[in-house]
């Protein structure tokens, strides 16, 4: 079997490892010149991520190119008022697979590293146009005049992924969130220290700042409630940095202070959009992976985590059944309500980001220290972070081909 995978992210290299190991040939092609290495923005990586990177043989690599452990979150208003915290418990799993955080160049870097040196590695600069399901072989088609033929095409193509538009073009579109996100570094000094492997997330009266520092740099993000944006919406006058800096006023004035020396180009907004449930993952020998398939909000914290427990359990789904249209259904048989109650957790989880006013902002800070006690109690993250894929386990068919 040839599996041809579309994406050179974060769920496309860990497919291929995956793939690899399970002794499957397997292409990976991406759009893109390369990994992205210096991409700003960052992501964490949960312990049941942790735990396929391990299995992949790059979870070593990833903890060290990690910039810090972040297994708690710090919740305060744009007054600095404390308004909760939470333990992840993820330092219960052991150190290698407490919570960390990552840039995602960094993680897409070190996934298409380790892809390489495993003799799998990814096909830069090349873009997929079509593809065509052949009913005994798929065929795909590039920018660039090329083709390549598999036996299964995989979509780990991200949440505006082309490999679904084409397979399904009935199936919705994202949805958006209400909420733009821009962020990058900063050097530490500029905000106030966060204790160590702590996250501070401040509600401000009309944005929301996260940021944790190291001992040089910081890292940050902002979301604000705002119309969606697309590549021909017109900046703010005075440019989209002094449209955050003003959301930012009557909050504390260190926000402000430290957001004015970053670099203006982290503040490129994009809108953050998910995918609660598509009608359908796979049709024949195609497939979607990750945000693909299943797109969720930064809130979750899952996105990455998600994509690579996908990639462990596509590769023993190819191992073990021999119809590719077969072994597609399962793994979306096996995937699909774990998935979706994810998007769900991480839609509840930025809705108290979306106050845009001083009353509405009053309000929330008054209900969020009894929303924190609630979630400490419950702990939902618990079933998320302690779920585990034996790889090695054979499978059986099960789900509807479609």
């Amino acid at each position: 079997m040839r599996v041809l995978v579309s994406g050179g992210g974060i769920g496309g290299p860990a497919l291929a490892l995956a793939l690899h190991r399970a002794g499957i040939d397997v292409r990976t092609f991406e759009a893109h010149p390369g990994p992205a290495a210096g991409l700003g923005s960052h992501l964490g990586l949960a312990p049941n991520g942790l735990a396929v990177l391990h299995v992949l043989g790059a979870g070593e690599d990833v903890i060290a190119h990690s910039a810090f452990p972040s297994d708690t979150i710090e919740f305060t208003n744009g007054r600095g008022r404390v308004l909760g915290r939470l333990r992840d418990g993820s330092a219960e799993h052991g150190d290698h697979l407490r919570t960390r955080t990552i840039t995602r160049g960094r993680l897409q870097t070190v996934l298409a590293e380790a892809a390489a040196r495993a003799g799998v590695p990814v096909a830069y600069g090349r873009r997929l146009v079509s593809h065509t399901d052949h009913g005994d072989h798929v065929t795909v088609s590039f920018a660039d005049g090329g083709t390549a033929r598999g036996d299964v095409l995989i979509g780990a193509d991200g949440i505006h992924s082309p490999v679904r538009r084409t397979m399904d073009p009935a199936a919705p579109g994202p949805a958006y969130t209400g909420l733009l996100n821009m962020g990058g570094s900063l050097p530490a000094h500029l905000l106030p220290a966060t204790p160590a492997g702590t996250t501070r997330m401040v509600f401000g009266r009309r944005a929301f700042l996260g940021y944790q520092t190291g001992e040089e740099t910081a890292l940050w993000f902002v979301n604000l409630p705002h119309p969606d944006v697309g590549p021909d919406t017109p900046a703010p006058a005075g440019g989209w940095q002094r449209y955050v800096l003003d959301r930012f006023s009557g909050d504390a004035p260190y926000i402000a202070a430290a957001l004015a020396h970053a670099d203006p180009a982290a503040f490129t907004p994009t809108g953050i959009h998910d995918i609660a449930s598509l009608p359908r993952w796979s049709r024949g020998r195609v497939g979607l992976l990750g945000d693909a398939a299943h797109a969720m909000a930064p809130s979750s914290g899952q996105g990455a985590s998600q994509a690579l427990e996908d990639a462990l359990v596509l590769a023993s789904c190819l191992r073990d059944i021999d119809d590719p249209a077969r072994a597609l259904a399962t793994y979306e048989h096996l995937r699909r309500d774990r998935v979706e109650r994810v998007v769900a957790l991480g839609r509840r989880q930025g809705s108290p980001k979306l106050a845009g006013n001083a009353v509405s902002a009053f309000l929330r800070d008054l209900a969020l220290p009894l929303v924190f006690r609630a979630v400490a109690r419950t702990d939902p993250h618990r079933e998320v972070f302690s779920h585990r894929i034996d790889p090695d386990r054979p499978v059986r068919p099960a789900g509807v081909v479609r």
